[in-house]
């Protein structure tokens, strides 16, 4: 697989995996799987890298992730099978630790060694991701903030947050719980040129999406 240095955001199941370089930081997005699941392998400048979501297709994943190399752990988002269908395999292969939100362990049938909270920072080499956990989506979703050399913030928000709205949620109380939470806890808390990387699709902005808030929120989805 060859890895593109044009990174629009977008990138299609089967493709080809693109890379973006950031201040402190590179990051490469992959599409795999029957539902467009983005992976996502993000480097500080001396390589030391994180793996997130191994959501299928692990010898695509394992492509890309030896070529970018560095691999020191792999985070999943959420305990859809979507998104650690392929973590078992891709986690043997690398022999690095498996990492998920403490509230969201239970569902994920693939090993998971440590677990994450809500305000923790997990750290892998230079690159300190800020823990988000939101709930709605499942009970213990997290979102991935990493702020670059130049103070713009890359948000890895799984199913939490896309562009045109929240992720699916079971009920209407759900619904306000994960929309509560990405106001209060990701619109409130950062700027406009947040970049944010959800886990299908199309990389989006907060700027682009917060005049939308009030919208989603009378829609109920």
């Amino acid at each position: 697989m060859t890895i593109s240095d044009q990174y629009t955001g977008a990138v299609e199941p089967g493709g080809d995996a693109a890379r973006r370089r950031v201040p402190g930081a590179t990051i490469v997005k992959v599409s795999v799987g029957p539902m467009d699941n983005n992976v996502y392998v993000v480097s500080d400048d001396s390589g030391r890298t994180l793996l997130i979501d191994a959501a299928n297709e692990p010898e695509r994943i394992l492509d890309v992730a030896r070529q970018v190399g560095g691999i020191e752990a792999i985070v999943t988002t959420h305990r859809h099978p979507d998104h650690w269908f392929a973590l078992a395999d891709v986690r043997e292969a690398l022999d690095v630790p498996s990492i998920a939100g403490v509230n969201d362990v239970e569902g994920i049938e693939a090993p998971v060694d440590r677990t994450l909270a809500d305000g923790e920072r997990l750290v892998v080499g230079e690159l300190n991701l800020d823990v988000i956990e939101l709930i709605g989506h499942t009970p213990g979703s997290v979102a991935l903030a990493l702020t670059d050399d130049d103070g713009t913030v890359h948000l890895f928000s799984g199913d939490c947050l896309f562009p045109g709205g929240v992720g699916k949620t079971g009920d209407a109380d759900a619904f306000t719980s994960l929309l509560d939470g990405v106001e209060e806890k990701v619109f409130d808390r950062y700027g406009d040129d947040t970049v944010v990387y959800p886990g299908h699709g199309k990389d989006t902005t907060l700027g682009t999406e917060r005049p939308h808030l009030e919208e989603w929120r009378t829609r109920g989805w």
